[in-house]
């Protein structure tokens, strides 16, 4: 399951200067690897990691395993220009956080690379966040943006706290029979 994760033919990668296809770089060794092989190395180094996306990102997909795959690879949060409006909703219930770059803004317009460092500054207390808020993004490079936290209700904000929806069902399942 995990292995077929962004291994469409027509995956384009931007790390790989555009080509085509299920590789990616490892960084910061540079080496050319398959997703899989990449984010396993991530796993095991203790790293998290994200998606810089474009628009509509999880259109066409299959939404079962489209946002499972990432979870599964270690995908902490995912920033978009936008999102295929179901898929967002699976990201969250994987406990991945879904960030929209703000009106204009992307990837490239903010010159981002995808070999930078990444901290969401989210509030340590997810009490403290909003549906729809706007969080800082900053990079190791210095660089900083504004994007919008794409958890849209209260319900999904739970799912959050709680690392994703299946969690959050046997959390609450524990609870009732105690």
């Amino acid at each position: 399951m995990a292995r077929g994760t962004f291994a469409n033919i027509r995956t384009v990668n931007k790390l790989l200067k555009g080509e085509v296809g299920p590789r990616t770089i490892h960084i910061p060794s540079g080496e050319k690897l398959s997703v899989f092989d990449a984010a396993m190395r991530y796993k095991g180094e203790g790293l998290d990691t994200i998606i810089l996306a474009g628009a509509e990102y999880g259109s066409g997909s299959s939404r079962d395993w489209a946002a499972k795959g990432p979870m599964l690879l270690g995908v902490k949060a995912v920033i978009a220009k936008s999102f295929e409006r179901i898929h967002r909703s699976n990201l969250v219930g994987m406990g991945i956080i879904p960030l929209c770059f703000k009106a204009g803004e992307d990837a490239e317009t903010l010159g981002l690379t995808g070999h930078e460092r990444y901290t969401i500054e989210l509030p340590s207390n997810v009490s403290e966040i909003r549906p729809g808020q706007d969080v800082t993004v900053v990079t190791d490079s210095g660089k900083s943006f504004s994007c919008t936290l794409r958890f849209d209700t209260e319900v999904e904000l739970a799912y959050f706290n709680h690392g994703g929806i299946l969690q959050y069902v046997i959390r609450n399942l524990i609870n009732a029979i105690q």
